[in-house]
């Protein structure tokens, strides 16, 4: 068979998705939630660009700090030559246990210079933010991953006046807990004690897409650790849009 001669055509660049604002976002091997819920920001001009991090689906203190080594590497498949405006690290407990400066140091060693965040630290940046100082907590996680989660808070300021859990220790079990679930968890919760606003922490739980309704059920802002992370990443990266149906935080 004769092939006709291949004919060179032009083309021109423009600056591709991500014009506005690009997010390279290190997601759990396990989550099942961050990437569906970050696409309910729908902001023209920015999209994230996920890697995933090896880790166990157990999640205990042992679990999670064991990540500190491979967090280099994960963040490394997000290619630098995207110039990525912020870079985040989408597990709250791990950034606890592992510390949030350390968590920074290791996502800068694949990506010098680029901001970057992690839910525990985008918590505390948007209560700071929303000038809550009274908050009730609200995870999934086990007694032990969650005390310093809740300390990583009084340490920042901010009083924990209500602390419930789930208890579930599988993040494939975590993922399917139900949004249901998760607004009855922080009705009982906010029903118990006088707060500013509440925090539900571990990007595995869903909550974005009800987190309006529900504020206005309880009177007072919710933060999810999604919610955080993405309204985070978005101010470092310059863009301060207000999102519809989002919640208090992404008014501001």
């Amino acid at each position: 068979m004769t092939l006709p001669d291949l004919v060179p055509l032009p083309f021109e660049t423009d600056a591709g998705f991500g014009s506005r604002a690009r997010l390279g976002l290190v997601v759990l091997e396990s989550d099942q939630t961050i990437e569906a819920e970050g696409r309910l920001l729908d902001l023209p001009g920015v999209d994230v660009y996920h890697a995933r991090i090896a880790n166990d689906l157990e999640v205990t203190h042992e679990t999670l700090t064991a990540m500190a080594e491979r967090l280099p590497a994960a963040a490394a498949l997000l290619p630098g030559e995207f110039e990525f405006d912020a870079i985040g690290y989408g597990c709250t407990s791990a950034a606890t246990l592992i510390g949030s400066d350390r968590v920074a140091e290791l996502l800068a060693e694949a990506h010098p210079g680029v901001p970057s965040s992690n839910p525990i630290t985008a918590a505390i940046a948007a209560f700071e933010a929303l000038g809550a100082r009274r908050i009730v907590v609200v995870t999934p996680y086990s007694a032990e991953v969650t005390r310093p989660v809740a300390e990583q808070f009084a340490d920042a300021g901010i009083e924990v006046v209500g602390l419930g859990s789930f208890l579930e220790t599988s993040d494939l079990v975590v993922g399917r807990i139900s949004p249901q679930s998760v607004a009855a968890a922080v009705r009982t919760m906010t029903t118990a004690v006088d707060c500013d606003a509440v925090f539900v922490s571990c990007t595995s739980v869903r909550l974005m897409a009800d987190v309006a309704r529900l504020e206005a059920e309880v009177g007072v802002p919710v933060v999810s650790s999604n919610l955080a992370l993405f309204w985070h990443l978005l101010r470092l990266a310059g863009v301060s849009d207000p999102v519809d149906n989002l919640g208090r935080l992404f008014e501001h």
